[in-house]
């Protein structure tokens, strides 16, 4: 039985942050929506209540009731949910005169659990526009800030606690030791979820839950498909059956290089050369989402028809990750405006598979250390993200071959530069962009009216918000002449300095 802490989501931006901070003090915990509160099991240790955009003054805002923690396990409100124990619980929450956001320092004279080894003057960040005015009587003040009286409390006689700050941002500079305090010493939780850990118990469970069973993967040559893909294969050998498919959109010598680290893995992979196939339905597509669409149904026909050259396949292994799980079941609902997905999360029912996900309650972080707890080899686990579409929606406007050959020769002299110049793993992601426009150059003596491109490069933690790589200017000048010099077609480049909002990281 692995312990973990509950924490309860109400739209916060932060909530994922909370489950962040908690995990990294080897602790296991789980995010669910408030008004899906999951069954109370003995694993359940402790509950955290997330921030919320609502104020709980508005008639829908969203509620739950207290009691079914309260006196029962230790309980720990952030922000909204620390206002949600005082409104609901006989004391006042009132907007304030001034929005409070940013850096506050808290002054906590008085000893609490909760609190105990924070310095008693110490930053905290602040995001709200509503403040406690009034606490209940069973209310003992344990911090306050020179804006926020009520910025920390606890109930009397029990191990509930309320904070108007964010603990799990940096801003609060000893905030994870205060999730400390109350994940190990209030909840009393072990510390002891570790890759190592998570890998001895996920092999014996897909071990148990897949037997002499079938599994049939599609790998990507990314992080997520590989990790996942290990552990089943740990579990179950060559009864796991892997496909992976050359769209003809892959960077240059990929698809070759790729497989051969699958092989040296001893996975049972099978490539499929398909580029024709691929370029034959993009012929003449330009709008991005008309491409992503052409290239999803295409990858689902070809896997359905290596899929159905395996006898009795009765699981679909995927590579699924938290971040996807916590958005499918968010508070918000499933966002309006997600791109169409390449992968085989789109699958048809016609296949009838049972799923199979062993990696649905890790974050990236975490995929990547399990990934080494597994041995997988450093080239694949710190790979940059790569589009499921490929250089498909890097190459504005239609494809063809011809672009794709052009693409791959920017982006090997890009990416192989960063890494030359050990820039590579100072960035999130790069690429090379191909612009559907001309442009007037001087090649020795004669003039030419070739193509341009344009160079990507963003630094993230998480690829949410993204800010452009400061890349070195002897260094961009040096690739941009490379590009140039060798690069027949190419004779301009440019490099985007946009960030996360309000760009997006691809072009498309």
């Amino acid at each position: 039985m692995t312990e973990q802490i509950l924490i309860l989501d109400f739209g916060s931006q932060y909530t994922q942050l909370i489950a962040r901070r908690v995990r990294e003090l080897n602790i296991y915990c789980e995010i669910h929506p408030f008004n899906k509160i999951p069954e109370i099991t003995p694993a359940i240790k402790g509950v955290i209540l997330s921030g919320s955009p609502c104020s709980v003054r508005d008639v829908d805002s969203p509620r739950v009731d207290l009691d079914l923690f309260r006196n029962k396990l230790p309980l720990l409100g952030v922000c909204y949910g620390a206002q949600l124990m005082a409104h609901t619980l006989g004391g006042e929450v009132n907007a304030s005169k001034h929005r409070e956001y940013g850096r506050a320092i808290l002054n906590h004279p008085e000893h609490s659990l909760l609190l105990d080894s924070v310095s008693p003057t110490t930053q905290v960040w602040m995001s709200h526009g509503d403040t406690i005015t009034k606490i209940p009587d069973n209310f003992e003040l344990i911090g306050s800030t020179d804006s926020v009286k009520v910025a920390a409390f606890k109930l009397t006689g029990e191990q509930t606690y309320g904070i108007q700050f964010h603990p799990e941002v940096t801003h609060s500079t000893e905030g994870k030791t205060i999730l400390k305090n109350f994940v190990v010493d209030i909840c009393g939780c072990t510390q002891n979820w570790t890759s190592e850990s998570f890998v001895e118990s996920t092999i014996r469970d897909l071990k148990e839950k897949l037997g002499d069973d079938k599994v049939v993967m599609a790998l990507s040559g990314g992080v997520d498909s590989t990790v996942a893909a290990s552990l089943v294969h740990h579990a179950i050998g060559k009864n796991l059956y892997c496909i992976f498919v050359d769209n003809g959109l892959l960077r240059k010598d990929e698809f070759e290089s790729v497989l051969h680290s699958y092989q040296d893995m001893g996975l049972n992979i099978k490539g499929v050369n398909s580029k024709d196939h691929f370029y034959g339905l993009l012929e003449g597509l330009t709008d991005p989402e008309a491409k992503r669409k052409a290239i999803g149904k295409a990858f689902i026909d070809i896997f359905d028809q290596e899929a159905h050259l395996i006898e009795d396949v009765k699981w679909l292994g995927q590579g699924t990750i938290y971040p996807d799980v916590i958005e499918s079941v968010s508070v918000k609902g499933p966002s309006a405006t997600i791109k169409s997905h390449h992968n085989v999360g789109g699958l048809p029912d016609f296949m009838k598979l049972k799923i199979v996900e062993p990696l649905n309650t890790l974050f990236k972080d975490e995929v990547r250390n399990v990934g080494r707890a597994l041995g997988i080899s450093d080239n694949i686990l710190k790979r940059h993200p790569f589009p499921g579409p490929g250089l498909a929606i890097r190459i504005l406007g239609d494809i063809t071959p011809e672009k794709v050959a052009i693409l791959q020769e920017v982006d090997a002299i890009f990416i192989n530069g960063l890494k030359t110049r050990g820039l590579y793993d100072q960035v999130w992601q790069a690429g090379a962009m191909l612009l559907p426009v001309q442009s007037v150059g001087v090649m020795g003596d004669e003039r030419t009216y070739e193509r341009v491109v344009a160079l990507r490069a963003v630094t993230s933690v998480d690829g949410m918000t993204a800010d452009w790589a400061h890349l070195p200017y002897d260094f961009l000048a040096d690739i941009s002449n490379e590009i140039i010099n060798r690069v027949k077609g190419v004779n301009r480049v440019v490099y985007d300095i946009s960030s996360k909002p309000p760009a997006t990281i691809e072009w498309e």
